[in-house]
């Protein structure tokens, strides 16, 4: 079921999102016992990008009664995907929408982590990169440009030649030395990558493309994946196991998830 405000969404409700493809949303990933790693960080983002996108505060006590609702009788592990948008939101004047609604959708979840990925390296610079906006034509156009190439996702690299993050994912890596290496570039700031800065050494650094490829390993990270190897770039390969790597996905697995 798919909820907006609470109720069930109609077919008028949804035609404006359609229309515009302007919103902003999150995902999270509801364990078996109800739980979910993040909870707080998710719930900044809605609320931090609700001001970026329609200069208007978000109740996040409603968001949370709001998904609890939505999961009354799911199967679990789930992901819920919130999206915030105003269905009064008109193409020629998006200005004058500034009233937020809560879309709320629910899906199952695959087993963590999933199997190593592929990536081919693809010029791509998402806009506005710091929000989790709803506009993902240029992202999924590039994935499945990649995916007709072979690979399994496309790793974004700037035209200056350097490495950002992915279709729908972080881009995280590993140099000879076993230090965690993020790229320092405009990024969606993932909340599973928020989570694992917290409880991992790592620093943060620009990545050519050459250079990730001459890492020790590679990895992906969001809600729905946790910490995916990344088995290869372009021809490059990298070993699906690595001991930061394993230690990356068990000290992410520790993390103690939060109640709505």
């Amino acid at each position: 079921m798919v909820t907006l405000d609470g109720k069930p969404v109609s077919v008028d409700d949804l035609l404006p999102l359609t229309l515009t493809n302007v919103g902003h949303f999150t995902s999270m990933r509801v364990d078996t016992d109800g739980s979910i790693r993040g909870l707080t960080l998710h719930m900044e983002r809605l609320a931090r990008d609700c001001e970026i996108v329609w200069h208007a505060p978000l109740n996040t006590d409603r968001v949370r009664e709001y998904v609890r609702q939505a999961l009354g009788g799911q199967s679990r592990p789930c992901v819920v995907r919130v999206t915030i948008y105003d269905p009064k939101v008109d193409m020629g004047y998006p200005a004058d929408a500034n009233e937020p609604h809560v879309l709320v959708s629910v899906r199952s979840a695959g087993a963590l982590p999933p199997a190593p990925l592929r990536a081919q390296s693809l010029v791509y610079e998402r806009d506005l990169p710091q929000v989790k906006h709803v506009g993902l034509f240029g992202a999924l156009h590039i994935r499945g440009a990649a995916q007709r190439a072979g690979f399994d996702d496309a790793l974004f690299v700037d035209r200056e030649g350097f490495v950002s993050e992915g279709g729908t994912w972080n881009a995280g890596f590993i140099d000879q030395d076993g230090t965690v290496v993020w790229p320092d570039a405009p990024v969606l700031p993932g909340v599973t990558m928020a989570l694992l800065q917290q409880h991992s050494e790592h620093r943060i650094a620009t990545v050519t493309l050459e250079q990730a490829k001459g890492m020790a390993a590679a990895f992906a990270t969001n809600t729905s994946i946790g910490v995916r190897p990344v088995a290869a770039i372009d021809d490059t390969a990298f070993p699906a196991m690595h001991p930061v790597l394993a230690h990356l996905q068990e000290s992410y697995l520790s993390i103690p998830g939060e109640t709505l």
